[in-house]
């Protein structure tokens, strides 16, 4: 399969945030959204093609059992069902990223790290394409598939927040996938590359989560290492 990187660093993101991690980044997405942080997974593809084991060989010199294994939308890639098993076999704490477009179909998943692409994700006709911007749209929400996800797997689902116009368009998301979420598996993160735009977002983000009971999620690998590949 094409693989972006296999890198080893602290999860910045989610309930396992700080924990010693390899990440295994996919490469290939089947959305583009717009403020994508890792453009060189998704909307121009490069990396190199990798057996499964040469990814396992890669992932075992690293010495933790938590692996991400991310994209990009990794469930798209070729092998991936294998990948996953074998990583299973191996021990491995497995977290999926994904954008919950793709059903798991019994994939083998720890955590499924489900972040539903809200609106404003939609990239701009100029920059992308009619065509693109149609199959965004048409894509990036599908309440079964979140469903499957939220019934099968120990779950969070984290939501790329820009505005707090946004917030009303989660609340929608999560009525529409028809299973009981606990308030703490709902986690918003500030929209940003740069700690900047984060600390923007962040005191009434903060205030949002204190509301709702909702979950604030740090970014904390941009505050550690900036918008660098391989951290």
């Amino acid at each position: 399969m094409l693989i972006s990187e296999i890198f080893y660093s602290v999860q910045g993101e989610g309930t396992l945030v700080g924990v010693p991690s390899v990440f295994v980044r996919t490469s290939g997405c089947n959305l583009r959204c717009g403020w994508c942080d890792t453009p060189y997974a998704s909307w121009k593809p490069e990396g190199d093609e990798m057996s499964v084991a040469a990814i396992l060989e890669a992932v075992n010199q690293h010495p933790t059992r938590f692996v991400v294994v991310t994209g990009g939308e990794p469930m798209i890639a070729k092998e991936m069902a294998v990948l996953l098993s074998k990583l299973r076999d191996a021990g491995k704490h497995i977290t999926i990223e994904t954008a919950g477009t793709i059903a798991p179909d019994g994939v083998a998943c720890d955590l499924a790290s489900v972040s539903p692409k809200l609106a404003h994700s939609t990239p701009d006709e100029a920059k992308a394409g009619k065509t693109w911007v149609e199959k965004h749209e048409h894509l990036r929400l599908q309440p079964e598939v979140l469903r499957a996800w939220c019934s099968n797997y120990e779950f969070q689902l984290k939501f790329v927040i820009a505005s707090e116009a946004d917030i009303a368009e989660v609340r929608e998301v999560i009525d529409s996938i028809g299973v009981s979420i606990p308030a703490q598996k709902i986690l918003l993160m500030p929209e940003g590359i740069t700690q900047e735009a984060l600390k923007a977002r962040q005191a009434w983000l903060v205030e949002v989560c204190k509301r709702t009971g909702w979950r604030y999620s740090p970014r904390l690998h941009i505050d550690l290492f900036g918008n660098k590949r391989g951290t």
